[in-house]
């Protein structure tokens, strides 16, 4: 079973916005090299006070860490560009068999 990874960082989602409009190509990289190692699906999202989260879902923890020892370093100078500071802290998330799911395909 699949595996979510949430990342939470301060930053500015404008930012980051920007940024992807002005290097499309370094983006759809990024995001091409994450799927050549498993990538399932990827999102940013932002609130109002200043908080990014990346949620991604990979096959297991290993092929996101091994995804992210690979593309440190652009990940790593993107969110230099839009001024997030500090190491990114994955987490992984497994499904619950609660008998309750609804959408995404449940």
């Amino acid at each position: 079973m699949s595996v979510i990874m949430t990342m939470t960082l301060p930053g500015d989602g404008a930012a980051i916005e920007r940024y992807a409009a002005e290097n499309p190509d370094q983006m759809k990289g990024i995001r091409d090299h994450a799927v050549e190692h498993g990538l399932i699906a990827h999102r940013f999202y932002a609130t109002d006070d200043n908080q990014i989260m990346v949620v991604d879902e990979w096959p297991d923890a290993e092929s996101f860490q091994s995804f992210f020892g690979h593309a440190g370093a652009a990940i790593g100078a993107m969110m230099a560009a839009v001024g997030i500071e500090g190491q990114p802290e994955p987490k992984f998330w497994r499904e619950l068999e609660t008998h309750d799911a609804y959408g995404w395909n449940a």
